[in-house]
């Protein structure tokens, strides 16, 4: 275990905001460890390395890791195209972690099982705050921090298909189930072609799937597909169109509709899954009511959720509704706002009771499908810039985003927000294959 007088901020995550933060640290001087639960950077975004960001190389790149890259001798993408997740991490992400300042701070295969305070649990309060930080991994080997920067994100912890906010009944066994942005052109194949897949979700996620499987079927006689939504308008998901400032982005719902209205797409809404079951010939059954739906395989598109579990001896001040600190929820709440119109936030909106804990990125958004990878890179910056000191810096927060058109308020289409998927979370669209995303983060959860 580390000595407390020796004690390093750090960083859990190493995707792209954690990288950031890390970068930030660097450049202010701080002393930093960054733990990845994964065997290597942004595990999460190579899960989706097939997918295209919507977002171009201008808004994934950080200050700070920029100004490291350009120091090491790095060619600077093309800023005005539009990566692939693979692409973010080999051209930008991996030469990050190989730079003198970052090469030698990342621990690989490290996760995190509990963060708290050395000798003290949640009730004491006496000489709290002068306690380090105590870090405990999976295999229980420890570590002391100074502070702690949370950019865990939410990629292993998506919300569930039941339509209640609780797992539909049989769902916790149920087989069949996958994961969101499956490489259905590519890896995943053989798992979709010829077969009949029902996607449930309202967000760019099940929209980049649905449009994938629309390309296989042209390929693959006998591919079915079958869109699950629990809304009855489904205006929010088709978007702004050619009035997106991201025009990858406005051209996702514009496909995605025509592939609707042509009837390659089955789409069944006001649908809230209650109970999942298999079928006599092993299929997937999903029960609303009186009503069924029948697939090969069901796709989970319906957004993560954030797990606080880990830091549940620290004091936070949770949104009851949000579950992100109280005093962002108002900023980025789905029912009011858009990817694009979340006002700029920093260290004094992510702040718990709890001096020291931040939770950036995905993570800190909790249930808000509002998140944007730029937004992350500001949270980052404002953060790292109070751990050393300069208050100032911290709290001058400024954010350019690009108007969404896209994640627009639910309310106003009587959908859940859980199932937007993340509006700005691993959030895709594309015009050749329908492969796209925004903006990704670390869990990715993505952003617009």
């Amino acid at each position: 275990m580390s000595e407390p007088t020796a004690a390093p901020v750090v960083v859990i995550g190493a995707g792209p905001v954690g990288l950031a933060a890390a970068a930030h640290l660097a450049e202010r001087g701080l002393d930093f460890v960054v733990l990845e639960s994964g065997p290597s950077v942004a595990a999460a975004i190579e899960e989706w390395r097939h997918v295209k960001l919507f977002s171009p190389w201008r808004y994934d790149l950080d200050s700070a890791a920029r100004r490291l890259l350009e120091g090491a001798g790095w060619t600077e993408p093309d800023l005005g195209a539009l990566p692939t997740g693979g692409e973010l991490i080999d051209a930008y992400l991996e030469p990050l972690t190989k730079t003198p300042q970052l090469n030698d701070r990342i621990r690989y295969g490290a996760q995190v099982a509990a963060v708290t305070r050395i000798g003290f649990d949640r009730i004491r309060t006496a000489g709290r705050e002068a306690a380090p930080f105590l870090i405990r991994l999976a295999d229980d080997t420890e570590l002391l921090a100074s502070a702690v920067i949370d950019a865990a994100g939410n990629w292993r912890t998506p919300n569930v298909l039941g339509g209640s906010g609780i797992p539909a009944r049989g769902e916790t066994t149920a087989d069949g189930i996958a994961h969101a942005l499956p490489d259905v052109l590519g890896a995943d194949r053989d798992r979709y072609a010829g077969r009949r897949t029902a996607i449930v979700g309202a967000g760019h996620s099940a929209a980049t799937t649905l449009l994938d499987l629309g390309v296989l079927a042209q390929d693959a006689p006998g591919t079915e597909i079958v869109w699950v939504v629990r809304g009855t308008d489904q205006a929010r998901t088709y978007g702004g169109g050619e009035a997106d400032e991201l025009p990858a982005r406005g051209a996702l719902g514009s496909r995605l509709k025509k592939l609707v209205q042509s009837g390659q797409v089955e789409l069944v809404g006001s649908f809230r899954i209650e109970a999942i079951g298999r079928t006599a010939d092993g299929r997937v059954e999903l029960t609303s009511g009186e009503r069924t739906v029948v697939a090969d395989t069901v796709v989970n598109s319906t957004g993560f959720r954030p797990d606080h579990e880990m830091v549940s001896e620290l004091r936070l001040d949770l949104d009851p509704i949000l579950g992100s600190t109280r005093a962002l929820a108002p900023l980025i709440d789905p029912n009011k706002h858009s990817c694009g119109t979340v006002p700029p936030h920093g260290v004094d909106e992510l702040a718990h009771p709890e001096p020291g804990y931040y939770a950036i990125g995905a993570k800190s958004y909790g249930r808000a499908p509002t998140f944007l990878l730029a937004t992350g890179y500001e949270q980052a910056r404002s953060v790292v810039a109070a751990l050393a000191g300069d208050w100032t810096g911290a709290r001058d927060v400024q954010l350019d985003l690009p108007e969404t058109g896209v994640c627009s308020s639910n309310l106003a289409y009587g959908d859940n927000t859980d199932e937007t998927g993340g509006c700005c979370g691993p959030t895709p669209v594309a015009p050749p294959t329908g492969r796209q995303l925004l903006t990704i983060t670390e869990n990715t959860r993505a952003s617009c």
